[in-house]
């Protein structure tokens, strides 16, 4: 079925939703759906702090109710006095990569402003009203932040982020308990008063460097002065009906677009969820997943390197090619699927957003890493991202400006014959394009509704080729077809 303005989502594994629904109101106030993402982004901000904030980046995806489809690209940048050791530092195994040498120059908020100026209809402050009132009030900590909270016993007890969720008594906040973030609510009212241009040339800009060089950071008030978002053309794939419009690199999309054209070309359907069938699909996708973590190399900054293997990744016959390569009953060692490692990342945050005049949004941010570098600004209240540790694993060398790769897959679909669109995109760090490709699958080609094929479990092949599974998936055939494996929580 058709998406309208009635089926909006917000993101996964947040509380919004007991509170109120921001791209709803700002919808109804006549603002348009490029509004509603911007708000209920920096209400997710303080809900699901972890995961994304004004400290880190984003890419959004929008259609006009013409049919064109743009990017604005506002991903964090190397800053200009980057560590030149920096790759050397990328730990082999997974853990919290802390410190400010990890740090990108954050550009949600320039990211925020462009999309504004091209296709708000609200005054600007007037988005930031409902976070600003929230922050300054106190929220319920949420569920899945309280889960990640835990992880702050690793801190010193003075540290500026544990002190931020941790009572008079020194003690972890934890689920229903409230947070205030009182002076991000500061921040966020000049923001809104002032305009972007108050956090990257004004006085928030200038106690943003302090706090950051105090802990050590590079980043100068010449790196937020010179962050610009970037507005491009969307990439596009024909599947099947259906026209796939995505973001080129350095984000996720051409290699969401690559898995979709692989497994396109078995001809699935209904019938490929039943008895044997569904062995073998799920080992066919499997194994694109492996080709596909052999391919995240390519999702480049184009301003610093070719796009040429990006481009070749995205054509019918370098999938046809691939999909020859799998075998319905069989797997293969890493340097089959041309896989180096890398470390797997699962931050993020998501937000989907149609209006009923027709224009849509798919915007994805992100600080990377859980609580990103682990550094909070206390004299602004911003938490920043730790987006440099995307280049671990990825490439041999680093430039000032330069955006890392990106898992993070804003698509948009759209359907002339029906005239039906689809807005989609994940939170999750590297589980992105597993979690969207397997959705759009089961809605595309598997009969299913748009929510059931949200619900569905799902499969994901990690930088390791090893899979991990929700609890619910039919799995134990793949395992014994010689893929390694992991149960997941749901």
């Amino acid at each position: 079925m058709p998406l309208t303005s009635n089926h909006l989502k917000t993101p996964a594994h947040s509380s919004i939703l007991s509170y109120f629904f921001p791209a709803r109101d700002v919808l109804q106030l006549g603002g348009s759906a490029v509004d509603g993402a911007i708000a209920t982004l920096l209400c997710t901000s303080i809900i699901n702090p972890q995961s994304m904030g004004i400290g880190g980046g984003s890419i959004f995806t929008i259609r006009e109710q013409s049919g064109r489809v743009r990017v604005i690209n506002a991903r964090e940048t190397v800053p200009k006095a980057f560590k030149t050791d920096l790759l050397a530092m990328c730990p082999t195994t997974i853990q919290p990569m802390e410190g400010a040498h990890w740090i990108g120059v954050p550009g949600d908020i320039r990211g925020y402003e462009r999309a504004h100026k091209l296709y708000g209809r609200l005054p600007w402050a007037s988005l930031f009203e409902p976070t600003i009132k929230m922050a300054r009030e106190g929220v319920p900590i949420p569920y899945v932040l309280s889960q990640f909270l835990p992880l702050l016993l690793k801190e010193k007890p003075e540290s500026p982020l544990r002190q931020l969720f941790q009572n008079e008594e020194g003690e972890l906040l934890k689920e229903g308990d409230i947070v205030r973030f009182e002076k991000l609510a500061d921040t966020l009212e000049i923001i809104a008063e002032q305009g972007a241009d108050a956090l990257y040339i004004g006085d928030i800009a200038k106690d943003l460097v302090s706090d950051l060089q105090s802990a050590g950071g590079t980043i100068s008030l010449e790196d937020l002065r010179s962050f610009r978002a970037s507005e491009l053309g969307a990439w596009e794939v024909a599947l099947g009906e259906y026209e796939m419009h995505f973001p080129p690199p350095p984000a996720g999309g051409a290699t969401l677009s690559f898995m979709l054209n692989t497994m396109l070309g078995f001809d699935l359907n209904s019938a490929s969820l039943k008895g044997d069938e569904k062995v073998l699909t799920f080992q066919r996708y499997v194994e694109t997943c492996k080709f596909a973590n052999g391919l995240k190399k390519f999702m480049k900054d184009p301003n610093f390197a070719s796009q040429t293997e990006a481009v070749e990744i995205i054509q019918k016959h370098f999938a046809d090619k691939v999909r020859a390569k799998i075998s319905p009953d069989r797997t293969y060692d890493a340097s089959y699927y041309n896989v180096t490692p890398y470390l797997d990342s699962h931050g993020t945050t998501h937000v989907s957003v149609l209006a009923e005049d027709g224009m849509a949004v798919s915007v994805t941010s992100t600080i990377n890493h859980i609580f990103g570098s682990r550094i909070f600004s206390s004299k602004t209240g911003i938490l920043l991202n730790n987006e440099l540790a995307d280049f671990c694993g990825k490439t041999d060398q680093i430039h000032a400006g330069e955006q890392p790769p990106s898992s993070m897959s804003p698509v948009i679909l759209y359907s002339p014959s029906q005239k039906h669109i689809v807005v989609i995109g994940a939170s999750g760090g590297s589980m992105i394009t597993t979690g969207v490709a397997l959705t759009l699958m089961n809605f595309l080609w598997f009969g299913k509704t748009l929510q059931d094929s949200i619900d569905a479990p799902v499969v994901f092949v990690d930088s390791k080729n090893v899979l991990n599974f929700e609890p619910l998936l039919f799995w134990s055939h793949l395992t014994r077809l010689g893929t390694k494996s992991k149960k997941t929580t749901a």
